[in-house]
């Protein structure tokens, strides 16, 4: 039986203000992006996440960032490599005292917002990532775009590398992801999101920008958690996939 991981971006909060419903998205949701607190997340709400996640049986992994609070982690950064990895240990570190202290463990890595984008086919950037990785657990996977450069790298260091795809957003002919600036960069109709969901958890292929076919080959769909109606869209996508024959499971 085909299988597929869904993951979501949690714990995007910071103080008072929260940004994602978490409670709900962990009741559906297979594994959890934790906000290490460098885009968004602080203590309080890292260790909230992580014991509602324990409770559930959902993976924690450790959504590292540039540290960019005001942009949310989506601004460019030129961040020298030695000190890129030492941040992505210590984003790491941090999640992993929560974890730990709700019986369980961080179980991945995952970069965010221009890290993501950036280390897809920056070597630098991207090495700084494994290196971090490798600093704070030389077992964690690393998930990330197919294709990507910090995937390569990760492999060769002997870190597990893991597909990820997204539903909701739109793919150039390459296989990468149309910036977000760029009009129709983020898929809205909720059933589009859906069948899109089912096609690339079946066959691997979506529908690019342009209208042609790309194949994109995941073990894990990413579901994000700060657009309007994430829960019951999550829920859509998790009954269809299951309606289809296709097992909701975690990769890690």
């Amino acid at each position: 039986m085909t299988s597929i991981d869904l993951n979501a971006d949690l714990g995007e909060g910071f103080g008072r203000w929260r940004l994602t419903d978490d409670e709900r998205l962990l009741s559906v949701v297979t594994s959890a992006n934790v906000a290490c607190g460098f885009h968004a997340g602080d203590a309080a709400t890292m260790r909230r996440v992580c014991e509602q996640a324990a409770e559930r049986g959902v993976r924690i992994g450790a959504q590292v960032s540039y540290r960019d609070l005001a942009g949310f982690g989506r601004r460019a950064m030129d961040v020298p490599p030695a000190e890129l990895a030492a941040e992505v240990a210590y984003q790491i570190g941090a999640l992993e005292v929560f974890a730990r202290a709700a019986g369980t463990r961080v179980s991945y890595v995952k970069p965010h917002g221009a890290l993501y984008n950036r280390v897809v086919h920056d070597e630098e950037q991207a090495g700084a990532v494994v290196d971090g990785v490798l600093l704070a657990d030389a077992t964690l996977p690393v998930l990330g775009l197919p294709g990507s450069r910090v995937l390569e790298l990760a492999a060769k260091a002997g870190l597990p590398a893991v597909t990820e795809a997204f539903a909701d957003r739109a793919y150039t002919e390459r296989g990468t992801l149309v910036p977000r600036g760029q009009d129709g960069a983020v898929v809205t109709d909720p059933e589009a999101v859906v069948e899109r969901s089912v096609g690339l958890a079946r066959s691997g292929t979506v529908t690019s920008h342009s209208g042609l076919p790309v194949e994109v080959r995941a073990r894990s769909l990413c579901l994000h958690g700060d657009t309007p109606g994430a829960v019951e869209l999550a829920r859509r996508v998790r009954a269809r996939l299951e309606e289809s024959g296709i097992r909701v499971e975690a990769f890690a």
